[in-house]
Parts: structure tokens; sequence; C-alpha cells
């Protein structure tokens, strides 16, 4: 027989395999399409009554615009019945995050994204909410209250915050996501997203936040959840075309066993020369290398499994110099960890944020990633790192040598005296301690201490300190000429009578930032000043303060050409009248704007 008729053979088996998963897959698309239309008017019929709850508890979120010690603006206000909505407008009982905007971004201290993060990963934020019943979810309602359209992702956890009893498996569902969209009017609303079915009940409800479109801060008053306790019964038509409830497994044997059977007579009849890597073969490493930098994580794994030439480029250390986990966070554990260990030796910015809680990653899987590959880190971002504790602070000090910058933001659950092994590490430049339990006394000791010790800082964030006074600012000053950011919003203790703002203004030329957030005491003399000496002025934040006249701001724009920011809120003698002659004047500021409901 010509050696032709087996490829004929072959080649005719290929082909009805072919037309059998097409067959398959039209089926199937057909039948999507089918439940998409029922769903669209009539949901899974439940045989039970529908549950409708509010939230019992916050029980983690990343951020927020308020303080710990407040419930003004803060997370907590998630909890329970709704107090403004439907009323709209700035309210201090609703739940703020703390940015918005893409102004923190065009800061001078911005740091630069991690490479390889996935193009669909948009959450800045997130907030967790517990509910006192587990239910299969049928609605979620986002009760907005002042510029919606920040949420942009909905989960839910098979894990119950009030169990006793430790699953062996901790899973998060989807229920809804998209990417980040314009609202253009700021009143309140309910959102109420299209949500997938789960095939679990939940009474611990994620939602992900994106502000980057915002033009104020959003404000959320409560999330409803809505569900039944057993679950949905489907109609007779829909339970056919239930896709979660298909098995595909006899299916995928046969075709796993005619794969094998083609496979085996290509690689005897036709396929014998094929024992190379075809011609990645003739492409030089490094370009193969380039090709794969461009690959998410889960690709690149995926990818080592097709051939042993991808497989070493894929396993090459120089493909992760730079690994951001936190998009994986509700699969990343101590075997992601273990499994990443060999590739990672070179590793020198990773980012764990939001990973490992509710005992996904423990301290002895974190202490062993790093020990093997924390020789060469310069950069490690652990906020809202709730597996941390003592040991993997001093665990960081002792095996990343060459740290510099290290983010503990919302890492709530370190004690006071782990911090100290934050002092061995010598070379950091910067330090992200936001939401944690280091305890400070004594702000003007700092202060002080910072300006005769710490020549070269350029930004400084103290947020809500609640006893620095003029004395420690003035030490600063005057040791820390190079500021370039510095943040003291919301510290009652500094009144521009003492003229701690107009000498700030004269010591530190370089000023591209300055918040002086709900400072009321803020008057024209001050803003004068900075536009005197602070040319480089980039973004000033006023918001709250009565003491400013049209005229100074006049002034401050006119001097400060690189001005791009320009909050005013609730400034009592700037009013919307004033807000457009300046705008119209200086169309290249962002000058905002937002007055009392």
């Amino acid at each position: 027989m010509s050696p032709v008729f087996p490829m004929l053979t072959v080649l005719s088996m290929f082909y009805y395999i072919c037309l059998r998963r097409r067959a398959r897959t039209a089926t199937r698309g057909e039948m999507m399409t089918s439940r998409r239309a029922i769903e669209s008017n009539s949901r899974a019929l439940s045989v039970n009554v529908e549950v409708i709850q509010y939230a019992k508890e916050v029980l983690d979120f990343s951020s927020h615009y308020g303080s710990e010690n407040s419930m003004s603006y803060t997370m907590w206000n998630l909890a329970g019945i709704p107090n403004v909505y439907p009323s709209s407008g700035d309210f201090t009982q609703t739940a703020v995050f703390r940015t918005y905007g893409t102004w923190w971004d065009q800061c001078p201290s911005a740091q630069l994204p991690f490479k390889r993060t996935p193009p669909n990963f948009y959450s800045h934020d997130y907030v967790e909410l517990a509910y006192e019943e587990p239910v299969y979810p049928t609605a979620v309602h986002v009760l907005e209250t002042y510029h919606p359209g920040a949420v942009i992702r909905i989960l839910a956890c098979s894990a119950n915050p009030y169990s006793q009893n430790t699953p062996a498996e901790v899973r998060w569902e989807i229920l809804w996501s998209e990417a980040p969209t314009k609202v253009n009017s700021p009143q309140a609303r309910q959102f109420t997203p299209y949500i997938k079915q789960i095939d679990f009940p939940t009474n611990l409800i994620r939602l992900e936040i994106n502000s980057s479109l915002q033009d104020y801060y959003t404000e959320l008053d409560a999330v409803v959840l809505h569900g039944v306790k057993e679950r949905p019964v489907l109609s007779l038509k829909t339970s056919m075309i239930n896709m979660n409830d298909l098995d595909e497994d006899e299916d995928e044997e046969k075709n796993g066993c005619e794969m094998d059977s083609l496979n085996k007579q290509f690689n005897v009849a036709a396929l014998r020369e094929m024992t190379t890597n075809g011609y990645f073969d003739k492409l030089p490493y490094e370009l193969i290398q380039l090709i794969l930098s461009h690959l998410t994580i889960p690709d690149l794994c995926r990818l080592a499994q097709t051939c042993k030439l991808l497989h070493q480029h894929c396993c090459d250390p120089l493909q992760y110099i730079h690994l951001c986990l936190q998009p994986y966070w509700p699969k990343i554990n101590d075997s992601s960890l273990e499994y990443l260990l060999s590739r990672c030796t070179l590793v020198q910015w990773l980012n764990l944020s939001w990973t490992g809680n509710r005992g996904a990653i423990s301290v002895s899987g974190f202490s062993r990633f790093l020990k093997v590959c924390g020789s060469e880190l310069m950069r490690l971002e652990l906020a809202c790192g709730h597996f941390l504790n003592e040991t993997c602070l001093e665990v960081i000090a002792e095996m990343c040598p060459n740290l510099q910058e290290l983010n503990l933001s919302s890492c709530d659950k370190l004690p006071p005296q782990a911090f100290n092994h934050i002092a061995k590490v010598c070379g950091l430049k910067r330090l992200i301690l936001y939401r944690t339990k280091v305890e400070i006394e004594d702000y003007d000791l700092i202060a002080s201490m910072m300006g005769a010790k710490c020549k070269k800082l350029r930004t400084l964030d103290l947020w809500r300190c609640k006893n620095i006074t003029e004395n420690g600012l003035a030490e600063l000053a005057s040791g820390c000429h190079l500021l370039e950011e510095l943040d003291l919003g919301w510290c009652p203790t500094l009144q521009s009578s003492t003229g701690c703002f107009t000498s700030l203004a004269r010591k530190l030329p370089n000023l591209q930032k300055l918040f002086l957030t709900a400072n009321r005491s803020v008057c024209d003399t001050d803003i004068e000043e900075l536009a005197a000496n602070c040319t480089h002025l980039r973004q000033l934040d006023i918001l709250g303060t009565r003491m400013v006249s049209p005229a100074s701001l006049r002034k401050l724009l006119e001097s400060c050409k690189d001005l791009s920011l320009l909050d005013v809120s609730f400034c009592s003698q700037i009013d919307n009248r004033v807000v457009l002659e300046l705008n119209a004047s200086f169309p290249n500021v962002c000058i905002k704007k937002s007055f009392t409901q």
C-alpha cells in the first residue's frame, strides 16, 4: 500500500473528531444562548422564601477616609441598615475609601507598576462584609449615596466567618465584574448588577473598588444581600441547559482515547522526524525570553508544560524579577509559593498584597519562601497581609538585606513590638505603615528626629496625626529641605495663627504636594506664602477652610504654573461662581469643589 494512505486515514480521523467537537461546541453554544434568554426573563425558580439581609459586620477592608477611633467616613458604616440612602450628598455616616481619581498616581512618589499585572485586574480597594445567615445569592444591592460607579467586582466566599469549623478549602467566586466606567451623575443610586449563581451558600461578600474615574470620593451606605436558604431548583427546561451541572467526563474520556490513538498514528506514520522544538530552536535565547516576558504568570506556568525548551524558558528566574501575585489573591497559598520557589531566586519586586488570609499562607510557608528568594529583594508589598506576625517581620529583616521599599499598610493584626524588627533593615527608602498599630505618643519628637536624621527625606504622610504641633513641624522643615510631598490632612493641633504654615512655605521650596485637608485655620497669608516660595507646587488640598479668598487663590494659580490639582471643597468663601471663573482662567488646573448636602 502506498505510504500516503495511512496519512489519509489519519487525516480522516482527525477531521471526524474535529467535526464532533464542533457539533458539541455548537450545541452547548445554543444551550448557553437559550439559557441566557430564559434567565433574562425569569431567574431560577426557588422553592423557599427569599431572605433579605443587611451586613452584620465589616470584617476587613483596605483603606478608609476616616480614622480608626471614629465612625465618620469609615468602612464600619456599611454594617446595618442605611443611614443616608436615598438622600444624596456628602455625609459623614457613609463609607468612604482613602483615594479617588488619578492624581495619587501623578505624585512624585507614585510607585511604578509591576510588570505582568493582568490588564483585566482593576481593583484598588476592597471591603468584606459578613451577614447573619448563609444563603445562595439571588441579588446584591449596593446603596451608593455620592459619586457612584466605583464598584467593579463583587465576590462571594464559601467560608462562614461565624462557624467554629475551619473549612478544608476556602473558595471565592466572582458574582459580577466589570471594567471601570464613568457615571456622570453624582446623585445617589441603588446599584444592582446581574449576578451569576453559585453552588454554595455564602454569608461573606466582598466588594472591590476602582475610583480612578471618579470626580470625587465615592460614598457607600449599605450593601443588601438577597438569597435563599436552599439551592435554587431550576425549571425543567432551564435545568437541561445549566452549564454548571454539565458532566463532560465521559466526552473528555472518549476524546482522550481518540486523541491518543490519533497521536500514536501521527508519531508512527508521519512525525518520526519531529523530535525538535520546531522553529523555537532557531531563535536566540534572549528573543524567546523577551517574547515570554509579555505573558501573565498563569500563562507562563501553563506554557511551561508544553515542551522542554519552553519549560526551561518559563522557569528561568529572569522571568520573575518582578512578581505580582496580588491579582491572584483568592488562589495564592503555601503550595503556590512552594511551586514558585525555584523560579524566584532572583526576584527583586514582590507583591503579596491581599494574599494569604484565612490560613491560605502560613508563617512557615512565607518564611521558607523569603529564606530562598529574599536575598535580591528590593521592593516588598504586603498590604492587608493578615497572616503576618512578628516572626515574619524578623525573617524580612534577616533575609532581605537589599530591601528598599516595604509596604505594610492595613496590616492591622501585627502587634506593636513587631515593628522593632524594621529598624534592622538599614537600606529602607520607602516605608508605608498606614493603618498599623505602631504606637507613637509624641509626634513632635518623631518630627524632630526626622529633621535631624533624615536629611534626604522626600515624602512624608502624617494624615490624621493628632498631636503634632508647630514645634515639631518647624524642626521637620528645618532639617528636611528636600521634602517634595507633605500630607498634614486632619491634623487638628496645627494652627495657622502660630505661623507654622508660612514658615513651612519658606523652608520647603521644593514642595510639589501639600495637603492641609480640614484645617479650618488656613488663611490668605498661608496661600500667598506658598505662591511666593513654592512655585513647583502641583497639588494643594485646603478642603474645609473658611479663611481663604478668591484673590489669594488667583495669586497662587498665577505663580504655580505646574499646579494640576486644587481642592477647595467646603471652602466657604469659594462658591460655584468663583470656581467657574478660575476654571476659565486656568483651564489646565483641576479645581475640585464639593458642596454640603
